[in-house]
Formats: C-alpha cells, sequence, structure tokens
C-alpha cells in the first residue's frame, strides 16, 4: 500500500526534475482561472521540492551558514489559463551554473500543453551580510549529476 499521507516529492528524469500540483478553488481568480500570481508559488514550491530531492537542506543550511538561496529575477512567459481542478506539472532544470548563481528553467504544463514558461535566477546569499557567497561544493557537485 502506498502511503498518500506524505506531500508530492516530485521526480528527477534525464536531468529535469517533475512537481506535480493540482488548481484549488483558492489559485483561481473571480474569472475562474489560475491568478497570475500563483504559477510564481507553484513554481516556488516546484524549486524546493527540487532542493529536497537533491538532499539539500535549505533549512539547516540557513541555521548553520547562515546563508541559502534568494531569488535575483524571474522572467516569466504566460501561453495559456490553468483552471480548478487542472492537474499540472511543474518542470526544473539548471540552465546556467556559476559560482554564486544558478539560472532555474521552468516549464508549467497540463498534460503536454505548456501554460508558462519561466527562467528564475537565485542567488546563494548570506543572509547576514546579504551578499552572495559561492555555491558550497556538494550542492555543486549535485547539479552536475544532472547534466549542468
Amino acid at each position: 500500500m502506498t502511503d498518500n499521507t506524505k506531500p508530492a516529492r516530485g521526480t528527477i528524469k534525464n536531468g529535469i526534475f517533475f512537481y506535480p500540483v493540482r488548481v484549488y478553488y483558492e489559485d483561481t481568480d473571480a474569472g475562474g482561472i489560475v491568478y497570475y500570481a500563483n504559477y510564481l508559488k507553484f513554481s516556488e514550491r516546484a524549486r524546493t521540492e527540487f532542493l529536497r530531492n537533491l538532499d539539500i537542506n535549505q533549512q539547516q543550511h540557513l541555521q548553520e551558514s547562515h546563508c541559502g538561496f534568494v531569488v535575483r529575477s524571474c522572467n516569466i512567459d504566460y501561453m495559456a489559463s490553468a483552471v480548478l481542478d487542472d492537474e499540472l506539472t511543474i518542470s526544473c532544470q539548471i540552465s546556467e551554473l556559476g559560482a554564486a548563481y544558478a539560472v532555474v528553467h521552468q516549464e508549467i504544463r497540463r498534460d503536454e500543453e505548456l501554460l508558462s514558461s519561466l527562467d528564475v535566477k537565485v542567488i546563494y546569499m548570506n543572509i547576514e551580510t546579504h551578499r552572495p557567497t559561492r555555491i558550497p561544493e556538494d550542492f555543486v557537485a549535485r547539479f552536475k549529476q544532472l547534466g549542468v
């Protein structure tokens, strides 16, 4: 028997992480479609689960090293709308990796239909000094295992 009481974790296939999301009533606007800002929330959840799937514990790193990933910029393109009860898949793929940053390409799909595409630049930052710092080597090694 499968334990369905735990949150979805997603899967990695061919270096791309896939995370399932269902659209709930609270995600929609007065017109019955997903409110545009919720695509950003769905994408953030997927990036968090992507790191968790790579055994990167963000909370632990924040507590121990006072460092973590923060969004520097986001470019998003909306192609089609999701609606109540849609089952979506959000993908994450690192498209660029620097010493203190990464660019994550994400797509939100309903089955094969592309609804939204994002490129999110995240900086690895010391939250005490508010300065970028090098991404830890063990993180880099995990990212490179995905073909970055």
